[in-house]
């Protein structure tokens, strides 16, 4: 475990193994303990890292604008990486992107797994949730506001609470509520997004992608791994299934045999 010196803070992160750079990047959800089964198994056969986002774990939030691809790109060079093959979950997938479009000559392959991407506007079932996230959260009912996340992303739209894995859920609890805690200095804010927004701007990405989810997740985000597809030149598309938005920590062994055939594939193909 080491923490990264940045200008204007720290990152916390982990390595371990050796041989071609293995980057996860967490969930907004989660942290970098969400990825607890593929550090492990991975880290036999790859340089493996994981990190704590700036606002999740670990990891402060600065007392000034932030930039999440920014910080990735410190990680990187900080550690002497001249690429990293990148594997983001949800937010995480987000700033795999924006960091990929930044930054083509740093990564070599990009796994998206339930992704979300700059520009992409909630409707349905993902803007009534975030509505009533906001309520919660303008209240100061974490607690509250932990329970719902619970619901729409770990149990998904098709299954009741007693219906997943009590371990799971509570983890997944546990690093919500923490981000939700999580103290916010009085000028911390994320950099704006440039502009044309990423899901503008997929057609841009070179490398081998792989889009992943559950398909027990959202409809709406199974939509938009569906656009990240069509819209990544040659992406490959996998579902797993009886899985939703967490899918690497419900389905780890089929998790971690469609990332390593993927990963193992010469960069040549997709």
């Amino acid at each position: 475990m080491s923490l990264l010196k940045l200008s204007d803070g720290e990152l916390f992160y982990e390595a371990k193994g050796s041989g071609t750079p293995l980057l996860f990047l967490h969930a907004g959800i989660a942290d970098s303990r969400m990825w607890d089964a593929q550090f492990s198994y991975f880290s036999s056969r790859f340089h493996v890292i994981r990190c704590d986002l700036r606002g999740y774990g670990q990891s402060l939030l600065p007392n000034g604008e932030l930039s999440y691809h920014e910080d990735i790109r410190s990680l990187v060079d900080g550690l002497g990486l001249s690429e990293v093959c990148l594997v983001g979950a949800s937010f995480g997938g987000r700033v795999a992107i924006d960091f990929a479009l930044a930054y083509p000559e740093k990564i070599s392959k990009l796994v998206l797994v339930a992704a979300v991407v700059g520009g992409f506007v909630p409707a349905n079932e993902v803007a009534e949730f975030n509505k009533q996230e906001d309520l919660l959260l303008e209240g100061g009912n974490f607690d509250d506001a932990t329970e719902l996340n619970l619901r729409m992303w770990v149990d998904g739209p098709h299954r009741g609470p007693g219906e997943v894995s009590p371990p799971i859920r509570n983890l997944v609890g546990e690093m919500q509520l923490q981000a939700f805690r999580h103290p916010e200095p009085e000028h911390a804010s994320v950099a704006q997004q440039d502009l044309p927004p990423a899901i503008e701007r997929l057609h841009e990405i070179a490398c081998p992608v792989l889009v992943l989810s559950g398909d027990l997740d959202t409809p709406e985000f199974l939509g938009l791994s569906d656009l990240l597809a069509d819209r990544i030149p040659g992406a490959a598309r996998n579902t797993i299934s009886g899985a939703a938005h967490m899918v690497s920590m419900e389905s780890p062994s089929q998790f971690n045999k469609l990332l390593l055939e993927f990963l193992s594939r010469p960069l040549s193909t997709r």
